[in-house]
């Protein structure tokens, strides 16, 4: 790997030309002066990811986390996040959900600006997994904001090249990481869409809830074909859910990788309605209920949506009663004028998973007619769902499994976005319902 470091002070922030300057030096010194017909630069897609992965650096501002800045959630700073929840006597997790968040951020904002510090390493942008980077020659542009003084902008530039055992070329990543507080690089939002290579797919991987109100945010959604989220980690699904939705009308394809976790759990649901003795029993569904982890609703919410919208059922209120559950209720009118109704819980979980908030179990009913055939009790693998298989009714109920998909890292995801970027129309109908509901909080 080949890199050059460039810091520019204020009132000089980066400029293209010297970016591009030092991306074509990169190319020449593999060859001894000469152009390179070895090395494939990018040559399939431009992504800007914007990694703030702000807990990292708040825990260790607190003196929680003594490891580098790297936007990973290892176990390092799974310790760290645990270490902070027992001191605040939060529910030790391991995982920043919004409780842990609201609470490093009010602990960090005490603090004066000068106990504002810490030595960490900050490595975000080194490197792109190599799930993602090893069969597609490729542009990515990292954004990472820092805390401090606005100083400018710095730029890292390099190139990697993993190495083919079955290929004589070389497939190379080139990296442009670019560093400053927000304020910073909001001022070079310009010059970061200049750096996406035209005439190809631009993607934007926007690692941190979506902002329509930010003027970086809003030059990307503009430059690029798709903006990839992850709402497993948003701190208020139900606003965020209400911005994407809004993205989408004003034609940004927004795509969730939180929603291709939810796969297994559509298919399998989809599967148990396939025989013709089921199908007929679909009309009868009058009740749906939702458990999820608690920590976080986003995957409960987009299931229902996605339910909601096959069986083309229209939401009519939401009523949150709370409890140690978090109960919602949402009812709904199906196209017979039948009212369904639907229940969100929050399941404390003894182990919690990799993922916040993912589906426990998903049951189907009908209240009105027992003898309709349609009672299927959806468990997963890993957790089970004991509240909804207890009663003596769910014995006749129809249960089955969900394995979870084998990887649901996102930057696994992330890879199978790039091969399928295009629009999601299940997802938009899904979405839109989900919002529908949501206006009616």
């Amino acid at each position: 790997m080949t890199t050059t470091l460039v810091t520019l002070q204020q009132p000089k922030d980066i400029s293209l030309s010297e970016i591009e300057a030092e991306l074509n030096k990169i190319w020449l010194s593999q060859s001894g002066g000469k152009a390179t017909s070895i090395a494939t630069r990018a040559a399939t897609f431009s992504m800007v990811i914007y990694e703030p992965e702000e807990f990292q650096q708040v825990l260790a501002g607190l003196g929680f986390y003594k490891g580098e800045i790297d936007g990973i959630n290892g176990t390092a700073a799974r310790e760290a996040i645990k270490e902070a929840q027992k001191t605040y006597e939060l529910p030790i997790t391991g995982r920043v959900d919004s409780e842990t968040l609201s609470k490093l951020r009010s602990e960090w904002a005490a603090k004066s600006p000068q106990e504002r510090q810490f030595s960490n390493m900050d490595v975000r942008g080194f490197s792109v997994s190599e799930v993602i980077a090893d069969q597609n020659p490729c542009r990515v542009i990292t954004l990472c904001p820092t805390f401090g003084e606005d100083t400018g902008v710095t730029a890292q530039v390099s190139a990697y090249c993993p190495v083919q055992k079955k290929q004589s070329s070389l497939i190379c990543c080139e990296y442009i990481t670019l560093r400053g507080t927000k304020e910073a690089l909001e001022r070079v939002s310009d010059i970061v869409t200049s750096l996406m290579v035209p005439d190809l797919p631009k993607f934007v991987w926007w690692k941190a809830t979506p902002n329509p109100e930010q003027e970086l945010f809003r030059n990307l959604c503009e430059h690029s074909n798709c903006i990839i989220v992850d709402s497993s980690y948003f701190s208020d699904p139900e606003s965020e859910f209400l911005k994407m939705q809004d993205l989408i009308e004003n034609q940004t394809y927004i795509a969730d990788l939180n929603w291709h976790r939810l796969s297994a759990w559509q298919e399998l649901s989809a599967a148990t309605f396939d025989p013709p003795e089921r199908r007929a029993a679909l009309s009868e569904i009058d009740t749906i209920t939702l458990d999820y982890e608690k920590g976080n609703v986003s995957q409960a919410l987009m299931f229902l949506g996605w339910f909601a919208s096959r069986l083309d059922w229209r939401p009519i209120a939401y009523t949150e009663t709370g409890g140690d559950y978090d109960i919602t209720h949402i009812k709904f009118t199906s196209p017979n004028d039948k009212e369904v109704l639907a229940e969100l819980a929050a399941i404390p979980t003894a182990d919690y998973g990799e993922i916040p908030g993912d589906l426990v179990g998903v049951r189907l009913d009908s209240s009105s007619n027992p003898n309709a055939g349609c009672c299927t009790i959806l468990c997963s693998e890993s957790t089970g769902c004991m509240r909804l298989e207890a009663g003596g009714s769910a014995q006749s109920c129809r249960t089955e499994q969900v394995s979870a998909l084998s990887d649901q890292k996102a930057e696994y995801l992330m890879a199978q976005q790039l091969q399928r970027w295009g629009r999601d129309v299940l997802y938009e109908e899904s979405l839109s319902i989900t919002a529908e509901i949501l206006k009616l909080r």
